[in-house]
Protein backbone atom coordinates (compact mmCIF):
# COMPACT_ATOMS: atom_id res chain seq x y z
CA UNK A 1 0.00 0.00 0.00
CA UNK A 2 1.33 3.35 -0.95
CA UNK A 3 0.17 6.20 1.22
CA UNK A 4 0.45 9.74 1.55
CA UNK A 5 3.12 11.60 2.50
CA UNK A 6 4.30 14.69 4.35
CA UNK A 7 7.72 16.70 4.53
CA UNK A 8 8.38 16.45 8.56
CA UNK A 9 9.23 20.08 8.67
CA UNK A 10 12.43 21.17 8.56
CA UNK A 11 14.50 18.06 9.18
CA UNK A 12 15.07 16.94 5.76
CA UNK A 13 12.64 13.42 6.00
CA UNK A 14 9.64 12.75 4.95
CA UNK A 15 7.08 10.32 6.54
CA UNK A 16 3.75 8.92 5.90
CA UNK A 17 0.51 10.85 7.36
CA UNK A 18 -0.63 8.36 9.48
CA UNK A 19 2.19 6.77 11.57
CA UNK A 20 2.25 3.86 14.35
CA UNK A 21 1.61 4.91 17.85
CA UNK A 22 3.86 2.13 19.75
CA UNK A 23 1.97 2.85 23.23
CA UNK A 24 -0.36 0.13 23.21
CA UNK A 25 2.38 -2.35 22.26
CA UNK A 26 4.53 -1.31 25.17
CA UNK A 27 1.46 -1.57 28.08
CA UNK A 28 -1.20 0.21 30.14
CA UNK A 29 -3.73 -0.55 27.44
CA UNK A 30 -4.16 -4.12 28.75
CA UNK A 31 -2.61 -7.47 27.81
CA UNK A 32 -0.82 -7.43 24.55
CA UNK A 33 1.54 -10.61 24.10
CA UNK A 34 5.43 -10.20 22.48
CA UNK A 35 4.00 -11.82 19.41
CA UNK A 36 0.87 -9.64 18.85
CA UNK A 37 2.79 -6.42 19.38
CA UNK A 38 5.47 -7.84 16.72
CA UNK A 39 2.62 -8.76 14.51
CA UNK A 40 1.06 -5.69 14.71
CA UNK A 41 3.83 -3.41 14.12
CA UNK A 42 4.57 -5.82 11.00
CA UNK A 43 1.38 -4.99 9.92
CA UNK A 44 1.92 -1.47 9.88
CA UNK A 45 4.78 -1.19 8.48
CA UNK A 46 3.46 -3.90 5.62
CA UNK A 47 0.64 -1.24 4.86
CA UNK A 48 3.39 1.55 4.31
CA UNK A 49 4.13 3.79 7.58
CA UNK A 50 6.99 5.31 7.98
CA UNK A 51 6.70 7.12 10.83
CA UNK A 52 6.57 5.15 14.74
CA UNK A 53 6.14 7.05 18.12
CA UNK A 54 7.85 5.62 21.33
CA UNK A 55 8.55 6.41 24.67
CA UNK A 56 11.17 4.91 26.90
CA UNK A 57 8.31 4.27 29.74
CA UNK A 58 6.23 2.67 27.31
CA UNK A 59 6.57 -0.37 29.02
CA UNK A 60 9.72 0.55 30.74
CA UNK A 61 11.36 0.08 26.90
CA UNK A 62 9.38 -2.72 26.05
CA UNK A 63 7.73 -0.52 23.41
CA UNK A 64 11.40 0.44 22.59
CA UNK A 65 12.98 -3.02 22.45
CA UNK A 66 9.83 -4.38 20.45
CA UNK A 67 10.42 -1.88 17.74
CA UNK A 68 14.65 -2.71 17.52
CA UNK A 69 13.35 -6.94 17.18
CA UNK A 70 10.78 -5.64 14.14
CA UNK A 71 13.16 -3.16 12.76
CA UNK A 72 15.99 -6.30 12.74
CA UNK A 73 14.17 -8.48 11.32
CA UNK A 74 12.91 -6.32 7.96
CA UNK A 75 15.40 -5.05 5.15
CA UNK A 76 15.21 -1.91 3.41
CA UNK A 77 14.77 1.46 4.26
CA UNK A 78 14.49 1.91 7.84
CA UNK A 79 11.16 3.81 9.33
CA UNK A 80 11.50 7.66 11.02
CA UNK A 81 11.62 6.21 14.57
CA UNK A 82 10.63 9.32 17.43
CA UNK A 83 10.67 8.19 21.01
CA UNK A 84 10.47 10.55 24.33
CA UNK A 85 12.01 11.16 27.21
CA UNK A 86 11.49 13.01 30.86
CA UNK A 87 8.90 10.94 32.22
CA UNK A 88 11.12 8.35 34.08
CA UNK A 89 12.23 10.98 36.08
CA UNK A 90 11.46 10.89 40.15
CA UNK A 91 10.58 13.40 41.13
CA UNK A 92 9.09 14.38 38.17
CA UNK A 93 9.78 17.99 38.37
CA UNK A 94 11.36 21.38 36.14
CA UNK A 95 13.93 21.28 38.32
CA UNK A 96 14.46 17.47 37.65
CA UNK A 97 15.23 18.36 34.00
CA UNK A 98 18.52 18.57 33.68
CA UNK A 99 21.21 17.86 30.54
CA UNK A 100 22.38 14.37 32.08
CA UNK A 101 19.57 13.74 33.54
CA UNK A 102 18.03 13.79 30.05
CA UNK A 103 21.41 12.67 28.06
CA UNK A 104 21.01 9.39 30.54
CA UNK A 105 17.30 8.63 29.13
CA UNK A 106 19.17 8.99 25.39
CA UNK A 107 21.75 6.51 26.06
CA UNK A 108 18.96 3.83 27.43
CA UNK A 109 16.85 4.55 24.17
CA UNK A 110 19.74 4.13 21.60
CA UNK A 111 20.40 0.91 23.43
CA UNK A 112 16.56 -0.37 23.43
CA UNK A 113 16.76 0.39 20.06
CA UNK A 114 19.51 -0.72 19.03
CA UNK A 115 20.68 2.12 17.11
CA UNK A 116 23.89 5.14 17.51
CA UNK A 117 21.50 8.24 16.71
CA UNK A 118 17.89 8.45 17.97
CA UNK A 119 16.11 10.29 14.63
CA UNK A 120 13.80 12.52 16.90
CA UNK A 121 13.87 12.43 20.87
CA UNK A 122 10.77 14.27 22.45
CA UNK A 123 10.48 15.95 25.91
CA UNK A 124 7.89 14.01 27.08
CA UNK A 125 5.01 16.14 28.37
CA UNK A 126 7.38 17.60 31.03
CA UNK A 127 6.25 20.35 33.88
CA UNK A 128 5.00 23.98 31.50
CA UNK A 129 8.08 25.65 33.06
CA UNK A 130 10.68 23.51 31.11
CA UNK A 131 9.35 25.08 27.70
CA UNK A 132 10.30 28.23 28.72
CA UNK A 133 14.22 26.81 30.02
CA UNK A 134 16.77 27.98 27.58
CA UNK A 135 19.13 25.97 29.34
CA UNK A 136 17.33 22.54 28.32
CA UNK A 137 17.16 23.27 25.09
CA UNK A 138 21.19 24.04 25.24
CA UNK A 139 21.48 20.67 26.19
CA UNK A 140 19.64 18.85 23.76
CA UNK A 141 21.95 21.24 21.30
CA UNK A 142 24.75 19.44 22.87
CA UNK A 143 23.69 15.92 23.08
CA UNK A 144 22.95 16.77 18.97
CA UNK A 145 26.33 17.63 18.31
CA UNK A 146 27.29 14.68 19.45
CA UNK A 147 25.54 12.84 17.35
CA UNK A 148 23.11 11.49 19.87
CA UNK A 149 20.14 12.30 18.47
CA UNK A 150 19.37 14.00 14.49
CA UNK A 151 16.49 16.07 15.58
CA UNK A 152 14.45 16.85 18.84
CA UNK A 153 10.86 18.37 19.45
CA UNK A 154 8.71 18.18 22.57
CA UNK A 155 5.47 16.43 23.22
CA UNK A 156 3.04 19.20 25.28
CA UNK A 157 -0.67 19.02 27.32
CA UNK A 158 -2.02 22.51 26.65
CA UNK A 159 -1.33 25.02 23.58
CA UNK A 160 0.53 27.41 25.93
CA UNK A 161 3.21 25.23 26.01
CA UNK A 162 3.37 24.61 22.74
CA UNK A 163 3.79 28.06 21.54
CA UNK A 164 6.07 28.74 24.17
CA UNK A 165 8.24 25.24 22.88
CA UNK A 166 8.39 26.39 19.29
CA UNK A 167 10.15 29.58 20.43
CA UNK A 168 12.75 27.76 21.15
CA UNK A 169 14.38 27.32 17.28
CA UNK A 170 15.99 23.81 17.82
CA UNK A 171 12.68 22.39 18.49
CA UNK A 172 11.45 20.59 15.13
CA UNK A 173 8.51 19.08 15.89
CA UNK A 174 5.63 19.32 18.56
CA UNK A 175 3.28 16.30 19.32
CA UNK A 176 -0.19 17.44 20.83
CA UNK A 177 -3.72 15.83 21.29
CA UNK A 178 -5.82 16.52 18.68
CA UNK A 179 -9.05 14.73 17.37
CA UNK A 180 -12.74 15.49 16.94
CA UNK A 181 -12.89 15.91 20.79
CA UNK A 182 -10.28 18.16 21.23
CA UNK A 183 -10.16 21.18 18.40
CA UNK A 184 -8.50 23.95 19.72
CA UNK A 185 -5.46 23.90 18.38
CA UNK A 186 -6.96 24.48 15.42
CA UNK A 187 -7.61 28.17 16.79
CA UNK A 188 -4.03 29.53 16.38
CA UNK A 189 -1.14 26.64 17.25
CA UNK A 190 -1.54 25.41 13.94
CA UNK A 191 -0.99 28.52 12.16
CA UNK A 192 2.27 29.32 14.14
CA UNK A 193 3.56 25.92 13.72
CA UNK A 194 3.06 26.16 9.88
CA UNK A 195 4.86 29.71 10.12
CA UNK A 196 7.72 28.39 11.78
CA UNK A 197 7.85 24.95 9.49
CA UNK A 198 7.62 22.55 12.93
CA UNK A 199 6.26 19.38 12.27
CA UNK A 200 3.17 18.71 13.74
CA UNK A 201 2.15 15.09 15.71
CA UNK A 202 -1.27 14.38 16.29
CA UNK A 203 -1.85 11.82 19.16
CA UNK A 204 -4.65 10.26 21.08
CA UNK A 205 -6.38 10.69 17.42
CA UNK A 206 -9.28 8.33 18.40
CA UNK A 207 -9.76 9.67 21.70
CA UNK A 208 -8.48 6.45 23.57
CA UNK A 209 -11.35 4.25 21.34
CA UNK A 210 -14.42 6.25 21.69
CA UNK A 211 -13.96 7.56 18.29
CA UNK A 212 -13.87 4.04 16.61
CA UNK A 213 -17.64 3.90 17.44
CA UNK A 214 -16.98 0.43 19.02
CA UNK A 215 -17.39 1.33 22.93
CA UNK A 216 -20.95 1.28 25.20
CA UNK A 217 -21.69 2.21 28.56
CA UNK A 218 -21.37 -1.52 29.03
CA UNK A 219 -17.90 -1.67 28.21
CA UNK A 220 -14.98 -2.82 30.77
CA UNK A 221 -11.04 -2.28 30.44
CA UNK A 222 -8.32 -4.30 32.05
CA UNK A 223 -7.38 -3.15 35.45
CA UNK A 224 -3.64 -2.14 34.34
CA UNK A 225 -5.36 0.04 31.23
CA UNK A 226 -5.65 3.77 31.70
CA UNK A 227 -8.56 3.64 30.83
CA UNK A 228 -9.72 2.15 33.68
CA UNK A 229 -7.66 3.65 36.66
CA UNK A 230 -6.98 7.43 34.66
CA UNK A 231 -10.16 8.73 34.13
CA UNK A 232 -9.63 11.39 36.18
CA UNK A 233 -5.97 12.08 36.09
CA UNK A 234 -4.91 9.64 38.45
CA UNK A 235 -1.62 8.71 36.99
CA UNK A 236 -1.03 11.42 34.44
CA UNK A 237 -3.08 14.32 33.05
CA UNK A 238 -6.46 12.84 32.34
CA UNK A 239 -6.34 14.65 28.76
CA UNK A 240 -4.72 11.62 27.83
CA UNK A 241 -7.30 9.43 28.61
CA UNK A 242 -10.63 9.55 26.76
CA UNK A 243 -9.27 12.78 25.61
CA UNK A 244 -10.52 14.11 28.77
CA UNK A 245 -14.12 13.84 27.59
CA UNK A 246 -16.60 12.68 30.52
CA UNK A 247 -17.33 9.09 28.57
CA UNK A 248 -20.94 9.47 29.00
CA UNK A 249 -21.10 12.46 27.44
CA UNK A 250 -18.38 11.49 24.85
CA UNK A 251 -20.96 8.26 23.76
CA UNK A 252 -23.50 10.77 23.26
CA UNK A 253 -21.04 12.82 21.13
CA UNK A 254 -20.21 9.99 19.06
CA UNK A 255 -24.00 8.70 18.41
CA UNK A 256 -24.41 12.30 16.97
CA UNK A 257 -21.02 12.26 14.84
CA UNK A 258 -22.12 8.54 13.67
CA UNK A 259 -24.36 10.06 10.64
CA UNK A 260 -21.52 11.83 9.44
CA UNK A 261 -19.31 8.88 8.86
CA UNK A 262 -19.07 8.56 4.68
CA UNK A 263 -20.77 5.48 3.02
CA UNK A 264 -18.55 2.54 3.47
CA UNK A 265 -16.20 3.85 5.54
CA UNK A 266 -15.56 2.73 9.83
CA UNK A 267 -15.69 5.64 12.51
CA UNK A 268 -12.20 5.19 13.37
CA UNK A 269 -11.44 5.74 9.31
CA UNK A 270 -13.76 8.80 10.05
CA UNK A 271 -11.95 10.08 13.06
CA UNK A 272 -8.58 10.23 11.32
CA UNK A 273 -9.32 11.64 8.13
CA UNK A 274 -11.49 14.88 9.98
CA UNK A 275 -7.63 14.89 11.01
CA UNK A 276 -6.01 14.65 8.01
CA UNK A 277 -7.89 17.58 6.56
CA UNK A 278 -5.94 19.63 8.57
CA UNK A 279 -2.84 20.97 6.44
CA UNK A 280 -0.58 21.54 9.81
CA UNK A 281 -1.18 18.19 10.89
CA UNK A 282 2.24 16.43 9.68
CA UNK A 283 1.74 13.09 10.76
CA UNK A 284 -0.92 11.27 13.22
CA UNK A 285 -0.57 8.09 14.79
CA UNK A 286 -3.26 5.89 16.19
CA UNK A 287 -1.97 3.32 18.54
CA UNK A 288 -2.91 -0.42 17.39
CA UNK A 289 -2.86 -3.97 19.36
CA UNK A 290 -3.93 -5.94 16.57
CA UNK A 291 -2.41 -6.51 12.91
CA UNK A 292 -6.21 -5.80 11.74
CA UNK A 293 -6.29 -2.58 13.87
CA UNK A 294 -3.02 -1.30 12.13
CA UNK A 295 -4.14 -2.27 8.42
CA UNK A 296 -7.47 0.00 9.27
CA UNK A 297 -5.66 2.75 10.83
CA UNK A 298 -3.99 2.78 7.14
CA UNK A 299 -7.41 2.33 5.40
CA UNK A 300 -8.01 5.99 6.26
CA UNK A 301 -5.37 7.86 4.27
CA UNK A 302 -7.81 6.40 1.15
CA UNK A 303 -10.70 8.31 2.31
CA UNK A 304 -11.73 11.19 -0.35
CA UNK A 305 -11.64 14.31 1.52
CA UNK A 306 -14.44 15.46 3.77
CA UNK A 307 -17.01 17.97 2.82
CA UNK A 308 -17.43 21.58 4.12
CA UNK A 309 -21.11 20.59 5.50
CA UNK A 310 -19.55 17.45 7.06
CA UNK A 311 -16.63 19.35 8.63
CA UNK A 312 -19.14 22.10 9.90
CA UNK A 313 -21.78 19.73 11.48
CA UNK A 314 -18.39 17.80 13.23
CA UNK A 315 -17.71 20.94 14.74
CA UNK A 316 -21.14 21.93 15.81
CA UNK A 317 -21.07 19.19 18.03
CA UNK A 318 -18.21 19.76 19.39
CA UNK A 319 -18.96 23.26 19.93
CA UNK A 320 -21.93 22.44 21.62
CA UNK A 321 -21.49 19.23 23.90
CA UNK A 322 -17.79 18.79 23.85
CA UNK A 323 -16.05 22.36 23.98
CA UNK A 324 -17.39 22.95 27.86
CA UNK A 325 -15.46 20.49 28.93
CA UNK A 326 -12.51 20.47 28.09
CA UNK A 327 -11.48 23.57 25.61
CA UNK A 328 -10.24 25.95 28.34
CA UNK A 329 -7.99 23.35 30.45
CA UNK A 330 -5.22 22.77 27.53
Amino acid sequence: MTLTTNPFGRTGHTTTRIGFGAWAIGGTWGEVSVADAKATLHAALDAGMTFIDTADVYGDGRSERIIREVLAERPGARPFVATKAGRRLDPHTAASYTGPAIEAFIDRSLQNLGVDCLDLVQLHCPPSPVYANPAMFAALDAIKAKGKIANYGVSVETIAEAMTAIQNPGVVSVQIIYNLFRQRPAESFFKAARAQNVAVIARVPLASGLLTGKMTAQSQFAADDHRSFNRHGEAFDKGETFSGVPYDLALQAVEELRPLVPQGATMAEFALRWILMEQAVTVVIPGAKSPAQAQANAKADALLPLSAETMQKAREIYTRLIAPEVHHLW
